[in-house]
């Protein structure tokens, strides 16, 4: 487990030694040094080293391209960096007479990990480490000494000579533990066969993505007159992906039913008009106006039957002659009146649509399906072209449980092509052909680290940047491009939320995360093939733990809710090991949600937990891009904590009054006065985080209004 984890020593010596270094007053510096003949080893060549001439002393240095470092003496490789370690700590030891180093020295551990060296934040506090039962023991990062010189930031397009993209690596904010080890066991499980990922077939599948987002906005807005109910798109593709059983990642194929019962709910709750929230008298006034004229032309246009023309229109003409009759209506009283010409209308309204947007949830599977294949075919092209084969034979799989590990691909990855990467104030720009993407410079740093721990395929970090464009293009993709659009659905707990669940019930591993948002190296996520290189253990409904303490903060999606219910309550029942799942889920009530019910009514739920609306906070959905100020939002809707335990769970890990009180209590640290506190301009950085409370507010209310039914 060690050994797939984590990278070998080459790798990390060619990544660690990236800082560049400084001269001091006893090192010659020159900026554009006159060059010898080299008369240097390949290694010290290779490293970035040469011979050069001080005209000030008269005398030969040796000089690092790379590194900006300056040496009287020749330099030799596994020399400390003097910036990462100007007292020569960590370095090689130097080799004894006869050229033997002293095994015991040369064996001992010379680099930390980074996550070690990183100091603490106001929203990074780590507390010391509590040993869990069944946890496995911490597994040492293997390293090396750094060999000055190394070549990577210069193969990703990052001048060395700048000091803060030197320091690319070394984040200054992090919202994450990647030293805690899991305690979540499986059965050891066979490679996947999913394909995987290259940029050329990403590109190829986000244009088609954006297509199919056109198709949908155009078919509601010919066909129905409205636009796209906010995020239907997102949460069907969500709700497609728990019955799907295609080949494509993220695009569905291969589903039943074909109608989305997501989008066609979503669409329904929208027709004949859109019903906002309302504030003043004239908004209700003109909102009941707009449903009843929207109501009559819909059923005129429709094929309707007798009845239902003639129950519309006159409940029409009387909304109107009211209209007309009464102009000292208050707000309410005009509510109340689109209430029931609600209640007399809808039903023949939504019999009346019904075909039509059926014919658009259809028409939008089927595209998708051509879609897919056409993704398909350019994915086996470029295997073909490279002599890969897609069909590999299932090897052996021992049937004995092991710690979870990352998912394995089957198929070999072909050459990528080269990505271009460049920082434009703390944010890295990754683009390729013209396609970019962003990520801070703190989130890149935490992609490197899961790489680093996960990867076991590219000891030289070749593919890292391709990979890292595949991976922030597909969540890009899956939850579009627009203001704010998809952060509620990518929304997780705040960073104290997760300390304490870790420290009080062992909780070491998330269910629903991504290699952005996640706290824990381990966890599950929507996409095995981008982000099992950076420590996802592939699709929550495809994971089945033996034991393990888990935290579940599902996507706001009915469907992929419920399934996960149904998912826990099969592992809950087939384990006699301690097994145990925190559920994070809001609490709708109005209709009450399948999942949420069945959770309650659970033989495994052991404890429930209503936190109330504004009270408590997640973290933003676009964390890996936001403005610190912008890290935390206030939730807009209770949220249920419900505690899923089969018997030896709840003997383990048993939410107690204590316990369940330093949960709550752990609520009232606001992650977003941290970061205000912290902030150089403390004013601008409460109205940012006003604003974007604000705007979050309204999308969380715009979500809560989406799940409403029509009346039948």
């Amino acid at each position: 487990m060690a050994n797939e984890n984590h990278r070998s020593p080459a790798e990390e010596a060619s990544l660690m030694s990236h800082s560049p270094g400084t001269s001091n007053q006893n090192q010659p510096s020159s900026p554009k040094p006159m060059r010898l003949v080299q008369d240097l080893p390949d290694e010290l060549v290779q490293a970035g080293w040469e011979k050069c001439w001080s005209k000030r002393e008269n005398r030969p240095y040796y000089f690092n391209r790379f590194t900006n470092q300056s040496l009287w003496e020749m330099p030799v490789l596994g020399q400390h960096d003097v910036i990462s370690d100007p007292l020569g700590l960590n370095a090689a030891p130097m080799p004894l007479e006869g050229g033997v180093a002293d095994a015991s020295v040369e064996n001992k551990q010379r680099k930390r990990r980074f996550s070690e060296e990183v100091p603490p934040s106001g929203n990074s506090v780590k507390k010391p480490k509590i040993d869990v039962p069944g946890n496995p023991a911490a597994q040492p990062v293997p390293s090396s000494p750094s060999i000055p010189g190394t070549s990577v930031l210069k193969a990703w397009c990052v001048s060395p000579e700048d000091k803060q993209q030197a320091a690319l690596l070394r984040p200054t904010e992090v919202y994450w533990d990647l030293d805690i080890q899991t305690n979540a066991v499986i059965k050891q499980r066979a490679p996947s066969e999913v394909l995987s990922p290259h940029p050329e077939v990403e590109l190829l599948r986000s244009q088609l993505i954006l297509k199919l987002r056109q198709h949908y906005r155009e078919l509601c807005q010919q066909r129905e007159g409205i636009d796209p109910p906010r995020e239907s798109f997102n949460r069907w593709m969500l709700e497609r992906k728990v019955v799907d059983k295609g080949t494509d990642p993220l695009l569905p194929s291969d589903c039943e039913p074909v109608v989305s019962p997501s989008m066609f709910r979503e669409i329904m709750n929208d027709i004949p008009i859109r019903l906002s929230r309302i504030k003043f008298r004239e908004e209700a006034k003109r909102l009941l106006f707009k449903y009843a004229e929207a109501a009559k032309r819909l059923i005129e246009s429709r094929s309707a039957s007798p009845d239902s023309r003639k129950v519309v229109k006159w409940n029409v003409e009387d909304t109107f002659s009211w209209l007309r009759r009464d102009h000292s209506a208050s707000k309410e009283d005009y509510m109340d009146r689109l209430e029931h010409l609600r209640k007399q209308c809808g039903p023949h309204v939504s019999a009346a649509a019904k075909d039509s947007v059926e014919g658009i949830c259809s028409k939008i599977y089927y595209i998708s399906l051509e879609y897919v294949k056409r993704i398909r075919e350019k994915h086996l092209a470029i295997l073909k072209e490279n002599n890969i084969s897609a069909e590999v034979e299932a090897p052996e799989v021992q049937d004995r449980l092991v710690y979870c590990y990352p998912v394995r691909l089957a198929i070999p990855s072909p050459p990528l092509p080269s990505v271009e990467m460049h920082m434009e104030n703390n944010v890295a720009c990754v683009r390729y052909k013209g396609e970019m993407v962003k990520v801070s410079r703190n989130y890149f740093s935490k992609l490197w680290l899961l790489y680093r721990y996960s990867c076991i395929d590219d000891s030289g970090f070749e593919k890292f940047l391709p990979r890292v464009w595949c991976l922030l293009r597909r969540y890009q993709m899956m939850f579009g491009v627009g203001l704010y659009e998809g952060t509620g659905l990518q929304g997780a707990l705040p960073v104290h939320i997760f300390e304490a669940l870790h420290k009080l019930f062992g909780v070491s591993f998330e269910c629903f995360a991504s290699p952005l948002n996640c706290y824990f190296k381990q966890y599950c996520s929507a996409f095995l093939d981008t982000d099992g290189y950076f420590g996802s253990r592939g699709p929550c409904l495809d994971f089945f733990p033996i034991s393990g303490s888990f935290e579940a903060n599902p996507p706001f999606c009915e469907e992929l809710m419920d399934a996960m219910v149904s998912h826990f309550e099969k592992l809950l029942e087939s384990s006699s090991e301690p097994l145990s799942f925190i559920v994070f889920i809001p609490e709708w009530r109005d209709p009450p949600t399948p999942a949420l019910t069945r959770m309650e009514q659970s033989k495994f739920k052991r404890h429930q937990l209503i936190l109330p609306a504004f009270d408590h906070e997640y973290r933003s959905g676009s964390q890996h891009v936001c403005k610190k100020e912008e890290m935390y939002y206030k939730a807009v809707h209770n949220t249920a904590v419900l505690f899923l335990q089969n018997s030896a769970g709840f003997a383990k890990w048993e939410p107690t009054p204590e316990r369940l009180q330093e949960l709550v209590a752990a609520y009232k640290h606001s992650g977003r006065t941290l970061s205000s506190s912290s902030s150089s301009s403390s004013s601008s950085s409460s109205s940012s985080s006003s604003s974007t409370a604000d705007k979050e507010r309204e999308l969380g209310r715009e979500q809560s209004s989406s799940r409403e039914t029509n009346p039948n």
